[in-house]
């Protein structure tokens, strides 16, 4: 398997990854889900993606239910989730989505708590969220880093701009 940095980051990813999005807690039974992470994991894939609303989360449940049951070594794997729509999709109440520091915070303890997990890896902002100013979220994603509960964040389906804008932000944190 080839692995390959994340950005300027020292932390080695898999070339290819196994993601979760329509088919764990949705599609396909749990032994499948089981049969497929091992597979990949032996084949040499470390990096396992997901997100709070992939099957309102119940993807994220079966994954970590694999996760327990094999019990590989935390260090072996990194594990994304990404956080905006929630687990509640359309039937979201206005806290329950979106990129505010409340969402992105008691997203990531959900997520955790789902996967089964003291940490995640890798954290997404799954969409931009033009109703949450960029600065509240960058620094959301700062404290979640300085409280050892993410590792590394990033985002989805941003424009340039607002990724230059977040950096822009983040230099200032630092």
């Amino acid at each position: 398997m080839e692995y390959r940095r994340l950005g300027k980051s020292g932390l080695k990813l898999s070339a290819l990854s196994l993601g979760s999005w329509l088919t764990f807690g949705k599609q396909i039974e749990n032994n499948i889900a089981d049969e497929l992470m091992s597979i990949a994991y032996d084949a040499g894939i470390n990096f396992f993606d997901n997100a709070e609303i992939y099957a309102r989360g119940q993807s994220e449940i079966v994954m970590g239910e694999i996760l327990k049951k094999k019990n590989w070594d935390r260090s072996s794997y990194v594990v994304s989730s990404k956080v905006f729509f929630g687990t509640e999709g359309k039937d979201a109440k206005p806290n329950q989505k979106g990129l505010s520091r409340k969402h992105v915070v008691e997203g990531c303890h959900g997520a955790m708590k789902r996967l089964q997990v003291d940490y995640i890896d890798l954290f997404f902002c799954h969409r931009p969220d033009k109703n949450t100013p960029i600065e509240e979220t960058v620094w959301a994603m700062n404290t979640l880093i300085q409280q050892g509960k993410i590792l590394y964040w990033g985002t989805s389906e941003w424009s340039a701009s607002e990724i230059m804008e977040a950096i822009l932000v983040a230099e200032k944190i630092i």
